[in-house]
């Protein structure tokens, strides 16, 4: 239990570290784009803050998905993605990252968009951690000789 807790934990801090660093760089490609006039009003800033915290919770928690060897790995990367993925739609709207002038082909464009980096962020972290138990198992092959 101490161990599941722990990786909790980890991937959760990793998590909301990834969506507020997300979330920087996209503030700054906007104040960029904007020429330094990118301003908002009635707490936004904090609004999306306050939201990006809740991304980096919903596609963290879920994670503890993965310690169960019950679970085939596509139910685990639904359980994942579709929490996170669902709490990312929430939030994004709730908060107007999709923006209220949008058409809705372009609310579907940056939905796709943003969908898309969070499958790449997923497919990045699969790849570490399966080479991290590759490099594990040619250890452990090397010790038995």
């Amino acid at each position: 239990m101490k161990k599941v807790i722990k990786d909790l934990v980890k991937s959760t801090v990793i998590s909301i570290g990834m969506a507020l660093t997300i979330f920087s760089l996209a503030c700054v490609v906007f104040d960029i784009t904007y020429g330094g006039h990118f301003s908002m009003e009635n707490y936004q800033l904090t609004k999306m803050v306050i939201g990006s915290i809740l991304v980096g919770l919903g596609f963290g928690i879920p994670t503890v998905a993965y310690n169960s060897e019950k679970l085939p790995m596509p139910v685990k990367v639904i359980i994942h993605m579709g929490i996170g993925c669902s709490i990312y739609t929430a939030v994004a709207y709730a908060v107007g990252w999709f923006g209220a002038a949008a058409t809705f082909t372009q609310g579907l464009i940056i939905a796709g968009i943003q969908l898309l980096v969070a499958f790449i962020i997923w497919f990045c972290f699969m790849r570490y951690y399966k080479n991290e138990a590759k490099r594990m198992n040619e250890r452990i092959q090397a010790m038995k000789q």
